[in-house]
């Protein structure tokens, strides 16, 4: 409008520097980063990126799926990383699948299986742990009670 003309191409992305959700941060959906980020706040929605650190007051709710991820808050979702690190205080309820290494502190809260797999990525991975182990396991025991063996109700 007064004569400057802005330069229109964009910039490009820098992404060595590590992105913060601080502790009075909350959102709500899907997070997307190439980069690394720490997160101090609440998520409630699936993570994706290259290196995740969960700190203390932290907290994800769905699942995660990064190169490397490091758990000293709470996450509850599935999980999926090239090297996982969950510390002293990290509570994590759900499925974790890694493939390359998986290292836990002393005092580590854990619900869920674990599973080391050569897929890097969750779609891959679908199929590994539904949420219908249990029905299946009962269904199992179903078919085996049919067959005339006696369910073993308890034991000394």
């Amino acid at each position: 409008m007064f004569g400057s003309k802005k330069n229109t191409t964009p910039r490009p992305l820098n992404d060595s520097g590590r992105s913060q959700v601080s502790e009075s941060f909350a959102l709500e959906g899907t997070l997307r980063t190439s980069g690394a980020i720490d997160i101090s706040g609440l998520i409630k929605g699936a993570v994706y990126a290259n290196d995740i650190i969960i700190k203390e007051t932290g907290s994800i709710i769905g699942p995660v799926e990064a190169d490397k991820i490091e758990i000293y808050g709470h996450l509850e979702g599935k999980i999926l990383a090239k090297s996982i690190v969950i510390g002293s205080t990290g509570v994590v309820k759900g499925d974790i699948l890694f493939s390359e290494s998986l290292k836990t502190e002393e005092g580590a809260d854990i619900n869920g299986y674990l599973k080391k797999t050569d897929s890097t990525s969750l779609e891959a991975e679908q199929s590994e742990f539904k949420v219908d182990t249990i029905e299946t396991s009962d269904k199992k025991e179903k078919e085996k009670s049919k067959k005339g063996r006696p369910k073993i109700v308890a034991s000394n």
